[in-house]
């Protein structure tokens, strides 16, 4: 079962639509709604966790893009920056989905962004603030 950290924007002609159920009852999907903010007649945000098998995944993410929500994975939206980072490893002891670990041979950091949900952890645990989380401004 694969997941994925979602930012859904929602087009004020289509907030009023169950597209979330759709994903659940058409592509039998699993969701986990982290935040959102969606007002009638105005743009919708919801950033939100989406599960299930491969296929299912990437026919529940076309189907939102074919009604007009645009979708960007939380992954882009997670950043680490490698000119502050130390390689000290306190990311990784605290990273629940693997994104971070240390590579054996180097002894250095690395940063996975497909692997991550953007649980902000890594954040409270870098000493040197290298990880950096991005949420729309709107979103908040």
């Amino acid at each position: 079962m694969l997941k994925k950290g979602l930012v859904l924007r929602f087009p004020p002609e289509i907030v009023d639509q169950p597209i979330v159920y759709r994903l659940v009852k058409d592509f039998n999907l699993v969701f986990n709604i982290l935040k959102a903010m969606i007002t009638p007649g105005k743009e919708g945000i919801m950033i939100l966790e989406l599960s299930g098998d491969r296929e299912n995944l990437e026919k529940g993410l076309k189907f939102l893009t074919d009604v007009g929500v645009d979708v960007k994975t939380i992954a882009q939206q997670v950043a680490k920056n490698e000119e502050v980072c130390i390689h000290c490893g306190a990311c990784t002891a605290v990273c629940p989905t693997g994104a971070l670990f240390v590579d054996r041979q180097t002894f250095q950091v690395i940063y996975d962004p497909e692997k991550c949900t953007a649980c902000g952890f890594c954040v409270s645990a870098c000493i040197t603030k290298a990880m950096e989380v991005f949420i729309p401004s709107e979103a908040i």
